[in-house]
């Protein structure tokens, strides 16, 4: 029987966490960037630090696929931050223009200096044990993920 109750509270508990998930503007330099925080709120709060995950997304920028990424590590208990690279706003769909956005950052420290701020901005949300944080990138945000290291 106490299992029986301990099985039903646990569900209900789980019924009710869900996933959060904000916009948050930040500044590297003079530019002003929009992250995206993805975070379970039954497991993630200022009392109870969860680990922390940096995704830096590719050269399309900002897309729905990194957002989504973020989402489903937040869905296993992480505080994800999905990384603004470009500025507010600039996403692209055409390989030459994206060509030109991440041009900019390859061997230059830029790269490291704007994943840095997300890696900041992830920290400063109150939600992260940072002793506890990973980032991953994809083709660009893989090689901005090395930079960072």
């Amino acid at each position: 029987m106490k299992l029986l109750i301990l099985a039903f509270t646990l569900m209900s508990v789980t019924a009710f966490a869900k996933v959060e998930t904000k916009v948050i503007a930040y500044k590297e330099g003079d530019v002003t960037l929009e992250g995206y925080l993805a975070y379970d709120d039954a497991k993630a709060s200022a009392a109870t630090k969860a680990p922390g995950v940096l995704v830096i997304p590719e050269w399309w920028g900002l897309t729905d696929y990194p957002k989504g990424r973020a989402e489903q590590l937040a869905k296993l208990g992480y505080v994800a931050f999905a990384a603004d690279m470009y500025g507010a706003g600039i996403v692209t769909g055409d390989p030459k223009k994206a060509g030109e956005l991440a041009g900019q950052f390859y061997g230059k420290p830029l790269m490291a200096e704007r994943a840095r701020a997300g890696l900041d901005q992830l920290v400063k949300t109150g939600l992260v044990d940072a002793t506890r944080v990973a980032a991953i990138g994809y083709c660009f945000g893989g090689a901005t993920v090395q930079a960072l290291a």
